[in-house]
């Protein structure tokens, strides 16, 4: 793992269960469920609802089946389309995920997506990846009601980690020259990335280390929806090489 906070498996859980109330409540205050989500272009609100919901039921049924060579389908889901109707099957569709993972507990391996990345395959890695899922997509909603509350900071901090543990971290050649890419959150932690022919590898800091090739400095929230495609390098301050960053966004890995 990279330098992040190491939840534990009950506050994940009831993270999950928060930041879905928030969820639910930013939906309930957009204009209508058709309104437009800007951090996610072409989508409306009853779009992101069901996206949401319907991850959190699939990844239950990752969670139950346990070890898995592969993912069952993800079924398209039948919405409703009235607004207290649909906040409940979201209700519904969060609480299969957390009792599924109350049950799992916080070692059973599953599939994972990530598997040859840093974060584990199993419903601790899960558990941990919905958080931020929901953590970021409550962004997207609280945007689309013209309402945007703060991140709670320790769990936007992890976020960052996470992301670069899952979403960064992968066995994939780096096409191009060797770089290091360094996130300074300005609550006083810092992330090292490492791209070359291995791979792309979230790296421990070390003193005396060669300067990174780009960096971005921000806070936890503005360093997480960064990379998670929210902002752009301009709302942050970057140093180095800005294309390593374009290089970085522009990558498709095939593992």
């Amino acid at each position: 793992m990279t330098d992040s906070l190491e939840l534990e498996y009950g506050a994940l859980l009831q993270l999950i269960d928060e930041r879905s109330a928030a969820f639910g409540s930013a939906v309930a205050a957009a204009p209508g469920l058709d309104a437009p989500v800007p951090s996610c272009p072409g989508w409306t609100v009853s779009d992101l609802v069901q996206h949401l919901g319907t991850g959190q039921r699939w990844w239950a049924e990752i969670v139950t089946a346990g070890p898995a060579e592969a993912a069952p389908a993800k079924e398209a889901a039948q919405v409703p389309r009235e607004l207290g109707a649909l906040l409940a099957w979201y209700a519904e569709s969060n609480e299969l995920l957390l009792r599924a993972l109350r049950e799992a507990g916080p070692g059973r391996a599953c599939w994972a997506w990530w598997g040859a990345g840093l974060s584990p395959a199993n419903s601790w890695g899960v558990a941990r990846r919905r958080v931020h899922e929901v953590l970021v997509h409550t962004y997207d909603a609280q945007l689309a009601a013209g309402a945007v509350q703060p991140m709670p900071v320790e769990v936007a901090l992890d976020g960052v980690a996470e992301f670069l543990d899952t979403c960064s971290s992968t066995p994939a050649p780096w096409p191009h020259e060797p770089a290091t890419i360094h996130y300074h959150a300005t609550e006083g932690r810092s992330w090292l990335l490492a791209l070359d022919n291995t791979g792309a590898w979230p790296t421990p800091l070390r003193d005396d280390a060669a300067p990174p090739s780009a960096s971005a400095t921000g806070t936890a929230e503005q360093l997480l929806l960064f990379v998670w495609g929210r902002i752009t390098p301009s709302d942050l301050k970057i140093g180095g090489d800005q294309q390593v960053f374009e290089r970085l966004i522009a990558w498709e890995p095939e593992e």
